[in-house]
């Protein structure tokens, strides 16, 4: 299976981003904790090099909470500001501001200098599709003032949301870039609902989610689906679509729903905290 996805929406959006890049003092990146790696844009860091920068770790909630702070402690390493964050439950939502405020000092002891008090930070949002932006964005704004949706390609154009006196952000769409160079990297995305399904070989990805299941979390899909984990994978997605009733006419087994199923449960953390790749395989 071949992962690429770069509708004609992401090209107008990058170059927004960098005609609006000169306005910013903080990149604010949004990266999904159960792939923090893949699931950055390698054009952000190009796009953001003389800017204070903030990795945020979202749906911190649906990975492995040692992963997480494994990933934490790389990324400072590498000098950027992180924090863990589930902008759906609030969670780290108050951290925020002070954040914010110490990954921005050295741009507000400027301005202090210069008699400038009380200029706004202004930060870009950034990250790639369906990593939580909006919901982040409403959550610190704590009111809907960002579309949101659980489908990549929701926000098509750019708002400035005002949070406090204190700070201004620009939402800007989700971005991927253009060719992956590594196609694991597009297949962890395609599993956490980055890439559009509609594109994919959906039992494909269901098949791939089981063979790396049952290498790193054994027993997870035995003890939700009671399957057999040496079976072959698409021996296995056929016993998930008989035990979960995934039928068609004629009572044959529906291996897209039951592939479907998988995935969601999946997303939704349904399955336990699961982590798709490690801060260790990058040092």
């Amino acid at each position: 299976m071949h992962f690429q996805w770069y509708p004609g929406h992401m090209t107008k959006a990058k170059r927004m981003m960098q005609e609006n890049i000169k306005l910013i003092d903080l990149v604010i990146e949004l990266v999904d904790a159960r792939v923090p790696m893949s699931s950055r844009n390698p054009d952000i860091d190009e796009l953001g090099k003389q800017k204070a920068r903030l990795i945020l770790l979202n749906k911190a909630d649906l990975a492995e909470d040692a992963k997480n702070d494994a990933w934490v402690e790389f990324f400072q390493n590498k000098g950027y500001s992180v924090l863990k964050l589930n902008s759906k439950s609030g969670e780290g939502i108050k951290s925020i501001n002070g954040v914010i405020g110490e990954a921005c000092r050295e741009k507000i002891e400027r301005d202090r200098k210069r008699g400038i008090l009380n200029r706004p930070v202004r930060a870009m949002v950034v990250g790639i599709p369906n990593v939580g932006k909006s919901t982040f964005i409403n959550a610190l704004a704590g009111k809907a003032c960002a579309k949101t949706g659980n489908k990549p390609g929701v926000t098509k154009g750019k708002q400035w949301i005002r949070l406090n006196k204190n700070v201004e952000l620009l939402d800007t769409p989700g971005i991927l870039w253009p060719k992956f160079e590594d196609q694991t990297v597009g297949l962890r995305l395609a599993l956490i609902g980055s890439i559009k399904d509609e594109i994919l070989n959906t039992e494909e990805l269901a098949a791939e989610l089981i063979t790396f299941l049952t290498g790193k979390y054994p027993q997870v899909l035995a003890e939700k689906y009671e399957v057999d984990e040496n079976a072959d994978k698409y021996a296995i997605l056929g016993q998930i679509a008989r035990n979960r009733h995934c039928l068609v006419k004629g009572n044959e087994l529906d291996s897209e729903k039951a592939a479907r199923l998988l995935l969601d449960d999946f997303r939704g953390g349904r399955l336990g905290r699961i982590t798709l790749e490690s801060a260790e395989s990058y040092i």
